[in-house]
């Protein structure tokens, strides 16, 4: 295992914006490089064949089968979410998760309310006289860390061998507990993670987009780790092994993303993680531009953050080969080529050209595509009573693959910021109306 002082010491989070500022001239000088230089097409043709090839193993890779039965006495689960505000939402969440069908006394639901200054902390009282399995820590109001530091306050007075993290909005199936415990069956798995489902799909374009953006989440998190890749958490639906967290410390609060930096801890850990369609968990989507603008760039942020934060162990392979290879792939597809589209653009402009980045953007774009259209499938093959056609999956991947294209803005808006600006950690409260439940 990597020592924690290899993950935690807090010189390791500090310099982003010099590390940011220093790849952001790489990406663009060697953009405008290979314009001017005669090799510059080769290349990109070479780096497509490259990541066309990786490409094709994510997509002809066989999803792992999982032992769905226990084997042996259920673990103690510890559930936690952290709250600030969420009066509108909270109790429907808190009978939803005290009444999960697992063994009673074999999991315990924990509710962190960060300070809030509506009704929650009524409405809690409320349901810890109900519910016997219902404990609720009230921060105060000098508490710092966020939502990390919310879940590391709480974490030494859980008990349970594994830790389950939801966010305010959730709503999940009875069985949760039953079908994801049973994951852990294999050692090296330090944490799994369920599908974001949106509850409020049917609202409007944004969200459906959302829903679409999520089946194509979880399909390549599904391929990747097939082929012995990366598989990521994305905060609410995750389960953690209390001895995978305790190896690292805890959830780092030097990030405004602790969902994506815990991925990076994990697999620097040796840990794998996995990802599954089914159970999913409901999470309302955001409904408006500006709403999913705020939203993404702090993903898109906090995504960035960490390969700034770890990229020395990442490039001693702490995590070992196939997962290195697989993160770089990753890394070039999401934020790289969205960074480099700048100068791409501009140049062609000028020079009176195709950008010189379009055999790989073409198959990026068409990756996704496939991608959206195998999650959607997948989702409609695993409900049993869903009547969608292929066109309907069709229709939906296309629209789909319209709304995706605000990463395209959100990425390179994010990298160029992040090399300007001084450090910010800025956190924008997502407003949960329970309206979709």
């Amino acid at each position: 295992m990597v020592e924690t002082r290899d993950l935690s010491l807090p010189s390791r989070f500090q310099g982003r914006r010099g590390k940011a500022a220093l790849i952001l001239t790489i990406v663009w000088s060697g953009t405008i490089a290979l314009h001017l230089a005669s090799w510059g097409s080769i290349f990109v043709l070479g780096l497509t064949t490259i990541l066309g090839i990786h490409a094709l193993v994510i997509v002809f890779a066989k999803p792992r089968h999982y032992q769905k039965e226990m084997q042996g006495e259920l673990p103690f689960v510890s559930v936690m979410v952290a709250a600030k505000n969420e009066e509108a939402v909270i109790g429907k969440l808190v009978k939803n998760l005290c009444n999960l069908e697992y063994p009673k006394g074999q999991y315990e639901v924990w509710i962190i309310d960060d300070h809030s200054t509506d009704n929650t902390p009524q409405v809690l009282a409320e349901l810890a006289q109900e519910y016997e399995n219902l404990k609720v820590l009230r921060r105060s109001a000098q508490a710092v860390g966020g939502k990390s530091g919310a879940l590391n306050q709480v974490l030494p007075l859980t008990k349970g061998e594994l830790i389950a993290v939801f966010d305010a909005d959730a709503q999940v199936s009875s069985d949760l507990l039953l079908q994801v415990v049973p994951l852990f069956q294999r050692d090296k798995v330090g944490a799994v993670q369920v599908r974001k489902a949106i509850a409020n799909a049917k609202e409007n374009f944004w969200t459906k987009g959302q829903m679409a953006e999520m089946a194509l989440d979880t399909w390549f998190q599904q391929q990747r780790t097939a082929i012995g890749g990366i598989g990521e958490l994305r905060g609410n639906g995750q389960f953690v092994r209390r001895t995978a967290l305790e190896g690292f410390g805890g959830w780092n609060e030097e990030t405004i993303t602790d969902d994506l930096d815990m991925t990076f801890r994990l697999h620097l850990d040796n840990w794998d993680i996995e990802c599954v369609f089914y159970p999913a968990v409901q999470e309302e989507g955001v409904t408006s531009a500006v709403a999913l603008w705020h939203q993404r760039n702090r993903w898109a942020e906090g995504g960035y953050q960490r390969f700034l934060d770890y990229w020395d162990l990442i490039l001693k392979n702490r995590m070992g080969t196939r997962k290195t290879w697989d993160m770089l792939m990753f890394m070039f597809t999401m934020y790289i080529l969205p960074t480099a589209a700048i100068p791409d653009l501009f140049m062609s402009v000028s020079r009176h050209r195709l950008p010189i980045l379009g055999p790989v953007t073409g198959l990026s774009i068409t990756m996704s595509v496939v991608g959206m259209y195998a999650g959607l499938r997948r989702i409609r093959q695993e409900q049993k009573f869903n009547v969608y056609t292929p066109f309907v999956l069709l229709l939906q991947t296309v629209r789909g693959t319209l709304y995706m294209l605000h990463w395209l803005v959100v990425m390179s808006s994010t990298t160029a910021r992040m090399s300007v600006r001084p450090k910010r950690l800025k956190w924008v409260k997502t407003v949960h109306t329970g309206s979709s439940h």
